[in-house]
């Protein structure tokens, strides 16, 4: 079963600095996730430090998703982009064309 995600609020930064030590105690509970403003504008966050690594995992693996993506580009630097974009919309026009054809039709009704 997946884990109820805490809950997010905003406070003013000297809400936050007044009520520090409950909303460490929510934040490790997963509870609460702080947003905290000063003069009305996000300045900081406050959340777990599973949430945390959580973020630099997600973080890695995008780097990496770009890295691929950039080898990728790499091997097409010297075609007009005119030529990418048709052939990249002929390509998915028949993997769709291929996926219509490999899919059940709806069943009927009586």
């Amino acid at each position: 079963m997946r884990e109820r995600e805490p809950m997010t609020q905003t406070m003013k930064a000297s809400e936050a600095r007044q009520n520090f030590s409950q909303l460490l105690n929510k934040v490790f509970r997963r509870e609460t996730r702080v947003i905290v403003e000063k003069s009305g504008i996000p300045v900081a966050a406050i959340i777990s430090a599973q949430d945390l690594e959580r973020l630099n995992r997600l973080e890695q693996e995008r780097e990496k998703d770009f890295a691929i993506l950039d080898e990728m580009r790499q091997a097409f630097e010297d075609v007009p982009d005119e030529e990418l974009e048709r052939e990249v919309s002929r390509a998915v026009a028949q993997a769709r064309e291929q996926r219509r054809a490999t899919q059940q039709p709806p069943a009927r009704t009586p």
